[in-house]
């Protein structure tokens, strides 16, 4: 229909208003900054946990930043955690916030990320300072003190069932991951603080099956075990299972590290004696956190080492 001409001025008006709108608003979406989180195996409730906890705060600031939340398989999936990486490299994430599964493995497609332009933090397991080196990056490290909480429930496994002399395995992560030296090394300074007899390390692979198969190992090599001290909650799961199985529920004592929902009732009960809380729901919204304020030019809370530190607690029967 033809306007009549009093009509026309104000719809071409109205016509290059929305015209002139239009980029800017398309402009307003682009500065809406994509977060990429990367995190390792969904099949473990903590990281499941840390997700959920990452998408409320998204939802909670919609208008500050677009996430995107992958994870691998299983916890040494390393080949499709880089993968995954190298995507969000493709699809334009302005941010990369990683859980690594490898804490040297990983370090070249964040190398590779960083060159790109893209922001890069990393929670939960340290890259390794060294490597970073080698390859002229630094990158802000947001997480617990590993030893430290590991430690705290060493101390506390030791004060309350043990006596020194005792023997005690360790059921360690992925040994190639940062945090999984650190809580050996903090159960190692517990158990030896306490005169304990460390008789075995052996790895679990952070799984519930593969804690469960080097619990049952220790149990029949060392009859006279008396605690499973596991690096996370999953591998506390399996060693639980591996007590019972042996008949020897209440005469060797567990212990986890996470506090996921699953060692919850094993801690009511006495099947775990204790674990230790991260904060999972949290850690990766730290990260974000301080990918924002580093896309934005501000320097994160960061202390003399380039890390942000996160709060541990002793969860107990």
């Amino acid at each position: 229909m033809k306007l009549p001409f009093p009509g026309r001025p104000l719809a071409i008006a109205v016509l290059s208003s929305l015209m002139l709108a239009l980029p800017l608003s398309v402009a307003h979406a682009e500065d809406k900054p994509k977060v990429a989180l990367v995190m390792k195996s969904l099949a473990n409730e903590f990281f499941r946990t840390m997700e959920d906890g990452a998408k409320a705060y998204q939802k909670e600031h919609p208008n500050d930043f677009d996430l995107v939340a992958n994870g691998i398989k299983d916890e040494t999936d390393t080949g499709n955690q880089i993968r995954i990486v190298e995507q969000m490299i493709a699809t334009g994430a302005k941010a990369l916030v990683i859980a690594p599964a490898d804490s040297k493995a990983l370090v070249p497609v964040v190398k590779k990320a960083m060159d790109a332009g893209i922001t890069v933090v990393n929670i939960d397991n340290r890259l390794d300072p060294d490597v970073l080196k080698s390859k002229g990056i630094s990158v802000p490290f947001v997480g617990p003190d590993n030893r430290k909480g590991a430690r705290l429930v060493g101390d506390y496994l030791a004060q309350q069932k043990l006596k020194p002399g005792d023997q005690v395995g360790i059921i360690e992560g992925v040994p190639t991951t940062t945090n999984a030296q650190q809580r050996t090394a903090g159960f190692k300074d517990a158990m030896e603080a306490a005169q304990m007899k460390i008789v075995s390390v052996q790895s679990g692979n952070w799984e519930i099956d593969k804690g469960n198969a080097v619990a049952a190992s220790m149990l029949n090599e060392y009859p006279d075990l008396k605690a499973l001290l596991a690096g996370n909650d999953s591998m506390a799961l399996g060693a639980v299972s591996a007590v019972r199985a042996a008949g020897k529920t209440g005469q060797v004592q567990v212990v986890g590290y996470d506090n996921i929902n699953a060692i919850k009732p094993m801690l009511k009960d006495g099947r775990v004696l204790a674990t230790l809380d991260q904060a999972a729901s949290q850690q990766a919204v730290f990260g974000i956190q301080a990918a924002l304020k580093m896309i934005k030019g501000e320097k994160p809370d960061v202390d003399a080492d380039n890390v942000i530190q996160t709060p541990v607690e002793l969860i107990k029967q």
